[in-house]
């Protein structure tokens, strides 16, 4: 039962076949490198945009009972790592990339909650939501999934303790650490309120995220029928110890959520890259892009930038060999 789930509902098998039917019947070979990139394109956008929509309705009804003033004093209740695994948990029901946790977090740090917590819940946000849970499952299976989230989870805590004992509250720029916090009466939404609420998050979520689906769906096509394999396997497959070093420096320069990085990890791990490999570049581009280092530069100062981008880079790297090293158990 849960094969056929998650072949036939979450990685939607029946379209892929459907759309090889469609293509053959317009005269199309896809077996061939052009008929082949061109099915796999429209099954993944339909496949992925069918899923981002519902995904974020779902995550975005829940994110409705977590407002940033009621996470905020969810949060101030709690102290040491307990606050920060609490911390890492709220990062799974908000924002999808790390551009856009930024604002909560500078919201969260300005209302005067540990710093530590705050940044559990900045690696947590982008890295480990739920919609990547659905998503890796639909690719990768079930226990794939849920080891990628329990050790995003632990790189989130560990990372956020570990930032408290350094004792840099200094590190954060004056305008943030000075900001008067305001309590806001929260209302209570009706069941109304929440559904409007899903489906505007729904619209511009998907407004903002489809460019990028395109672009990782398009590199996933290029690398699954034109990139020989024997070259992925040379650099990212077991003939390459340093391939977890690679994937994740080389996702730093990118700008994408999970559900753009998801495509190119699929292509990569079917032409022979290591699991690790491929999840070290999606937890890269998740949580160390150049676009959200920037933003966040804005509000913290170099020496907790740098520690911030060294533990993030670290724990990935481990959390990639970790996963080459139980490939064999997970696949």
């Amino acid at each position: 039962m849960w094969t056929l789930i998650q072949n036939q509902v979450l990685g939607m098998r029946w379209l892929s076949v459907l759309t090889g039917h469609l293509l053959e019947k317009l005269g199309l070979d896809i077996t061939g490198k052009i008929g082949g990139s061109i099915q796999f394109f429209i099954y993944d956008v339909i496949k992925i945009a069918v899923l981002l929509c519902t995904l974020i309705f779902i995550i975005s009804y829940i994110q409705s009972f977590f407002p940033p003033e009621r996470t905020k004093k969810i949060l101030g209740r709690f102290h040491g790592i307990g606050a920060n695994m609490i911390a890492a948990l709220l990062g799974t029901v908000t924002p999808f990339c790390s551009c856009s946790s930024i604002p909560l977090f500078i919201g969260f740090t300005s209302a005067g909650l540990p710093l530590g917590v705050t940044f559990s819940f900045l690696i947590s946000s982008p890295m480990v939501d739920l919609g990547s849970l659905v998503l890796l499952m639909s690719i990768f299976g079930i226990k794939i999934a849920v080891v990628y989230v329990i050790l995003g989870l632990v790189i989130a805590v560990a990372g956020g303790t570990l930032i408290e004992k350094l004792h840099l509250e200094n590190e954060v720029e004056e305008f943030i650490r000075n900001a008067r916090h305001i309590d806001i009466p929260q209302e209570e939404l009706t069941v109304k309120d929440r559904l409007k609420y899903s489906a505007e998050q729904v619209a511009g979520t998907f407004k903002k995220v489809f460019p990028y689906i395109l672009i990782g769906v398009g590199i996933g096509a290029i690398i699954h029928n034109w990139i020989p394999q024997d070259l992925i396997v040379r650099f990212l497959g077991n003939g390459n110890p340093f391939g977890v070093i690679i994937a994740t420096i080389a996702g730093v320069p990118m700008y994408a959520d999970i559900f753009g990085c998801i495509p190119i990890a699929e292509a990569l791990l079917a032409k022979g890259a290591r699991l690790g490999v491929v999840l070290s570049f999606m937890m890269g581009v998740t949580t160390l892009s150049l676009p959200s280092m920037i933003m966040l530069k804005k509000a913290i100062k170099p020496k907790l930038l740098g520690v911030f981008a060294a533990i993030c880079t670290v724990g990935i790297i481990v959390v990639g060999y970790f996963f080459n090293a139980i490939q064999y158990m997970l696949i």
